[in-house]
């Protein structure tokens, strides 16, 4: 039988007064101290994604910001230099027109196929004082309304400050194709056949030891008006020169 004297397992020893004694301890364990917890390293841990290292923001930010700076300073220097090169060297694009255009052994049949031959002699001026021109390339063609009828090269040639240049571009065709015949007729009954001459010319600029790359020169002489009567096969320009329309 229990000794009721011993005290229950659990709850405090009564005293001799019979009120419970406060100095007996629960027998219940306290759990070990832990070791103190660095919130710190649960926000600074290397591949966490939820964390921005201000030294890093700061290295790109400031990378960027050169960056940018380069660039926008590279280009207002290369736009300076360029528009001071401009301001020195004042380029101008050349001037052509047609001098002389002849017209010899012309046909035209019954199913719209043209013959003949078209010597032309054109005038280049160069306006610029201190640029060089290289004409590397030229083509050209002879052209009624839009129908192309023959095409042929011109040698290249260099052109000085301030020369001018007289090149010739002779056009031969024996079977060309055109849509309008009876426009033609129409034209050649009045005396006098109007035709187009295309030319496209790659152009190098040098002053001096300065080379500027290769441009493509358009040059357009519209309204060339031979004089042809309904029973000759030939003619001449009819009204002198012409000015020819150039552009880049």
């Amino acid at each position: 039988m229990a000794d009721q004297s011993r005290p229950v397992t659990g709850y405090p020893a009564h005293s001799a007064t019979g009120y419970p004694n406060t100095a007996t301890a629960y027998p219940y364990v306290a759990p070990p101290p832990t070791a103190p917890q660095n919130h710190g390293t649960y926000f600074h841990v290397a591949g966490n994604r939820y964390y921005s290292d201000p030294y890093a923001t700061q290295q790109r930010a400031t990378f960027v910001h050169r960056f940018f700076a380069i660039l926008i300073g590279s280009i207002l220097i290369t736009g300076i230099i360029i528009f001071t090169m401009w301001l020195i060297l004042r380029p101008q694009i050349p001037q052509f027109r047609v001098e002389t255009l002849t017209l010899s052994n012309f046909n035209i049949s019954s199913n719209s196929l043209v013959s003949g031959d078209w010597d032309a002699r054109f005038i280049v001026r160069n306006p610029n004082s201190k640029i060089t021109l290289f004409y590397d390339q030229i083509e050209a063609a002879v052209f009624h309304k839009s129908d192309s009828i023959s095409e042929t090269t011109v040698p290249p040639f260099v052109q000085g400050t301030k020369n001018q240049t007289s090149i010739k571009a002779t056009f031969a065709s024996l079977t060309a194709y055109v849509d309008d015949r009876d426009s033609i007729n129409v034209e050649r009954n009045h005396g006098s056949i109007n035709f187009n001459i295309r030319m496209m010319a790659r152009v190098r600029f040098r002053a001096g030891s300065w080379w500027a790359r290769r441009r493509i020169l358009r040059v357009y002489c519209p309204n060339l008006s031979i004089g042809v009567s309904s029973n000759s096969n030939g003619g001449t320009l009819i009204g002198g020169t012409k000015e020819c329309r150039v552009g880049l």
